[in-house]
């Protein structure tokens, strides 16, 4: 359909990179879709950072992790751990037209430790072996509330003694809220609109 004089052209999907490892300055387009808020490039360089030294390896690597990322939408944390050496890595996604290039994109790599999966996150984290987990990802859409504690459950019964699980949140989780949970506040980062957080198991195993 022919558009009017003067009218605007549609955005161009913006990008974000992988920031280290074998697949780095790898670009993921990024859907224009609503409640789609990919992590940005700063804030996963200061997460993987906090990552590499919990896993004690050089390079900013993640040597032999297993890992869910249970909101995928552009796949750029699961990708991300891949790309920095991880042994498995689960992309669970819903909607089908964000899966669809997510596969490309393990096409394209050869990205042989990626597990791509349309379906609900908490699911896939409930069907994780108990314990299996070095690093879960959850990053729900800011407005789907709804998520937020049973994904933290399910991560929780899903992550090893020394795993980790990062949020990413409109709010700061506060102390009382996640001790409910059986987790702990490792690392905490503000950028822009976003609420990063490291949480780790608590360590007297309440929840």
């Amino acid at each position: 359909m022919k558009k009017p004089a003067g009218a605007a052209r549609p955005a161009r999907p913006h990008e974000v990179r992988i920031i280290g490892g074998q697949w780095k300055r790898t670009r993921l387009a990024v859907a224009d879709k609503p409640g789609l808020r990919p992590t940005p490039d700063r804030v996963r360089e200061t997460l993987f950072n906090w990552l590499a030294s919990l896993a004690g390896a050089s390079g900013g690597e993640l040597p032999g992790w297993h890992c869910i990322d249970a909101f995928a939408g552009t796949g750029a944390l699961g990708f991300e751990a891949a790309s920095r050496g991880a042994a498995s890595v689960l992309l669970c996604e819903q909607d089908n037209a964000l899966v669809l290039p997510m596969q490309a994109l393990k096409a394209k790599l050869e990205a042989e430790a990626v597990r791509i999966e349309r379906g609900n996150g908490v699911t896939a984290l409930e069907r994780a072996a108990a314990g299996s987990m070095h690093a879960v990802f959850l990053d729900p859409p800011f407005d789907a509330t709804q998520l937020y504690e049973p994904a933290l459950r399910a991560a929780v019964r899903a992550l090893r003694p020394d795993g980790v699980v990062y949020l990413e949140a409109a709010r700061l989780w506060a102390d009382d809220e996640l001790a409910a949970l059986g987790l702990t506040l490792y690392r905490h980062l503000k950028a822009g609109a976003v609420h990063a957080h490291l949480l780790m198991p608590s360590s007297d195993g309440t929840a």
